[in-house]
């Protein structure tokens, strides 16, 4: 039987990072993958795909509205078929590449689903049913996270689907219902609005977006219904009656109700954890309702054994993922660590427009007590934003007003995920306000909104 310092249990962004960083610290290292390409949901089936599809439309859109800068084009049309390939070379060229940072790193590679024996045993059982038993000194949970169905609204890969089916969908829907207004649900969204569908988002909670800022999310859906899209919030789908070609859907919004007939309908109403086979319990490792307990070093109630990523209850990003699996690796192998501030951590939806946020909403800052003090500037007044084309949204930045602390950063416009970083490592070293308004912002660029959102919050913004 093979032996090692560290298995690892799937090989998403969590995974195989940990097994990289494993590598690099010099332990013998087992990456156990169910799949047979190595990259997880992240790069087959959710960040990178998404974000390839995402850009495409973005160009697409452009190329509508390019005689507006005298760029004459004509009998522009979208290609499904190599729109999805050059989409999958992307993902194939980023798996091909992790492959190669496995042998880098000196990682055994094993093909086939991973179940505990013992807290030190892992049976690798292959497609075929072939099986054998690894044992390592240290053993690290990231199996991920599948889309979560509800029970009136199971897919059926045809007209009912989820955001797996989708990415494999070779045809332009003439209309979509997408239930759910989450990162997931307002992407492909986007995607599709842009393709030429005519999208309705639907949305349970009051509002899109519903962990974003109340004024990002406002701004999202009067840019959506700008771009065609109906949105409904406040609204519970009760009710899906398939027909040949169509779904109708029964809408149930307060006291009323409405029908709504679609092509395909998308649901994206978030995401499980898999752990199913895993056998992890049978071994002591405990569970916090859905999710494996861990404690701030990712550790499980199981000395040896750790788990990163989306089957803990932090939050559900690729990001965070990559960062635990180091954390748990550096932890296990006896370095000093610094654990995360989940509340520096970037929330990014990558639709158009974009949204991105990082630290505590204007509610929530004051559901906690703090003398909060705002400042917002829109991406009108910047020379740039009109320059791209894009002057929509804002930066908001929320302070204590005590200590001149900034609590959140809420973007809504272009390259909001781009602009987001320099607000969350602000956050991570706990800056003030003052520090980012003394900071010289490169001229012409988007992220002068930021600069002038710092000035703002003491009413003294140059541009407005």
């Amino acid at each position: 039987m093979k032996e090692f310092d560290v298995a690892i249990i799937g090989s998403g962004p969590g995974g195989y990072v940990a097994a990289i960083r494993a590598g690099i610290l010099g332990l013998k290292t087992a990456l156990i993958e169910k799949d047979s390409f190595l990259g997880g949901t992240c790069l087959h089936r959710g960040c990178i795909p998404t974000k390839a599809l995402l850009h495409t439309a973005e160009i697409y859109d452009a190329i509508k509205h390019a005689g507006d800068i005298g760029i004459q084009t004509s009998g522009a049309s979208l290609d499904i078929a190599k729109v999805h390939a050059h989409k999958q070379g992307i993902v194939d060229k980023f798996s091909k590449g992790i492959g190669f940072l496995m042998k880098k790193r000196k990682v055994e590679v094993f093909t086939g689903l991973g179940s505990f024996v013992d807290a030190n045993t892992v049976r690798i059982t292959a497609a075929g049913g072939a099986a054998e038993n690894i044992r390592a000194k240290h053993i690290i949970i990231a199996t991920g996270s599948t889309p979560a169905h509800l029970p009136h609204l199971k897919p059926d890969g045809t007209t009912i689907i989820d955001s797996d089916m989708i990415l494999k969908m070779l045809e332009v829907p003439k209309s979509l219902a997408v239930i759910g207004s989450g990162a997931v649900g307002t992407e492909f969204a986007s995607v599709f609005a842009s393709f030429g569908t005519q999208v309705h988002l639907i949305e349970l909670l009051p509002r899109l977006l519903p962990i974003e800022d109340d004024d990002c999310s406002a701004q999202l859906e009067r840019s959506l219904k700008a771009r065609g899209m109906t949105c409904y919030t406040s609204t519970e789908v009760t009710q899906a009656r398939v027909q040949k070609g169509s779904v109708t859907l029964t809408l149930k919004q307060g006291d009323q109700t409405k029908e709504l007939e679609v092509a395909k309908v998308l649901v994206a109403t978030g995401r499980k954890p898999v752990l199913d086979g895993l056998n992890h319990e049978a071994v002591g490792v405990k569970m916090n309702g859905r999710f494996v307990q861990v404690d701030e070093f990712l550790r499980t109630s199981v000395a040896n054994i750790y788990a990163i990523g989306d089957v803990t209850a932090s939050p559900a990003l690729a990001h965070v993922a990559s960062r635990e699996g180091i954390l748990a690796v550096d932890h296990l192998a006896g370095k000093h660590v610094q654990t995360i501030n989940y509340l520096a951590v970037p929330n990014c939806t990558y639709s158009a427009p974009e949204v991105a946020s990082v630290g505590l909403t204007e509610r929530a800052a004051r559901e906690k007590g703090y003398d909060v003090r705002v400042g917002k500037f829109p991406f009108s007044a910047l020379a740039k934003a009109a320059i791209v084309g894009d002057p929509s949204g804002f930066v908001k930045i929320v302070a204590d007003k005590r200590y001149d602390e900034v609590l959140g950063v809420h973007i809504i416009g272009p390259k909001a995920t781009e602009i987001i970083a320099e607000a969350a490592l602000g956050m991570k070293l706990e800056t003030t306000v003052e520090e980012i308004a003394n900071t010289v912002h490169a001229h012409p660029t988007l992220a002068e909104a930021m600069l002038e959102a710092a000035h703002g919050v003491y009413g003294e913004a140059i541009h407005i």
